[in-house]
């Protein structure tokens, strides 16, 4: 007699694809959901925007086991592509985009062969170091806009051969923004079960046992840090077209805390983590801000605390007092 599985995961898998769906739709709806207004569609794309930019960092903090203090570069990449590219020769988005791209991965394999030699606290101090000179650089050459940056940077121009798109509101941009974080958490997951993503975290983990295995960790280490780069460099070209300005600030310690801090509060690789960390801490600066300068304070004292306290995030948080709970 022949006895049926009834095991079978595709229903499960239907369902999770339904779940998706159903988060996607809801995710697109929000700034609506949240009154529609300008401050909706602007915080929220502010939102989507950093965390494409922390999600750069994550692949390197959480595959690599590395910090790198020399993201803010790669971020600065992105927008003076948009800004110079745009304002001077007139490219439109797709133009500006495959230049930031190039221009990032370019960037990450100069910095990827002398950095990825180093380990651990020398690799952060050398990606740091080169992030100092990129801003030294961008601060003091006129050709890129110098200390004043590129002001004027024209709208979003996106032209799809039946349709042009344009981003004259944060309204409009919503949906590129949207769509960014979209691909960027699609490829994060793909890259999670790649070969590429698993070897690496053996390379971390047991790097002898790699090198056993016929890996050559330093290809795998380049081969990760170069494609964070242009994610992170992506965040910054659209986060040119929506300031309508960049300048060497964003080269500033700020958005290099708030990378690391969004990567560690809830925990290293979990898939959606850096996007509920930046939500948070741009809530946090919203809502509940105290001024500039105290919200910068508070963003690093968080980052200090998460590291020091409960280093595996809010994830092992809730984990361990789980465990103390279900002990008692």
């Amino acid at each position: 007699m022949t006895v049926l599985d009834t095991s079978s995961p595709a229903p499960m898998s239907s369902l999770r694809a339904a779940i998706v769906v159903v988060l996607i739709i809801v995710g697109f709806f929000m700034p609506r959901l949240l009154g529609g207004g300008s401050v909706a569609y602007s915080t929220l794309t502010t939102i989507a925007i950093f965390a494409v930019m922390c999600y750069g960092v994550d692949l390197v903090l959480s595959y690599l086991g590395e910090v790198s203090l020399g993201h803010t570069l790669f971020w600065a990449i992105g927008g003076y592509a948009a800004a110079n590219l745009s304002v001077k020769y007139g490219l439109n988005g797709w133009g500006t985009a495959l230049a930031a791209i190039a221009l990032c991965v370019a960037a990450a394999l100069f910095l990827g062969m002398v950095t990825l030699r180093t380990r651990e606290f020398v690799f952060s101090l050398v990606t740091y170091a080169a992030a100092v000179v990129a801003y030294e650089i961008a601060f003091n050459w006129d050709a890129i806009g110098g200390s004043d940056g590129v002001v004027g940077i024209p709208a979003l121009v996106l032209p799809f051969g039946f349709a042009t798109f344009s981003g004259l509101s944060q309204e409009d941009l919503w949906p590129v923004a949207f769509i960014l974080l979209l691909l960027t958490l699609g490829f994060i997951a793909r890259f999670r079960r790649s070969k590429l993503g698993t070897t690496a975290l053996m390379v971390q983990m047991n790097p002898a046992l790699a090198t056993s295995l016929g890996v050559n960790p330093r290809k795998i280490r380049l081969a990760v840090f170069v494609l964070s780069a242009p994610i992170t460099g992506l965040a910054g070209w659209l986060y040119g077209y929506q300031r309508g300005y960049v300048g060497p600030d964003m080269f500033e310690a700020y958005f290099l805390v708030l990378m690391l801090t969004a990567v560690v509060l809830v925990g290293r690789r979990i898939l959606i983590g850096p996007l509920i960390g930046i939500a948070l801490l741009i809530a946090q600066q919203n809502l509940l801000s105290l001024g500039g300068d105290w919200n910068k304070i508070i963003l690093g004292s968080v980052l200090a605390i998460v590291l020091i306290f409960w280093p595996t995030g809010l994830v092992g948080l809730y984990r361990r007092f789980g465990k103390i709970h279900s002990s008692k």
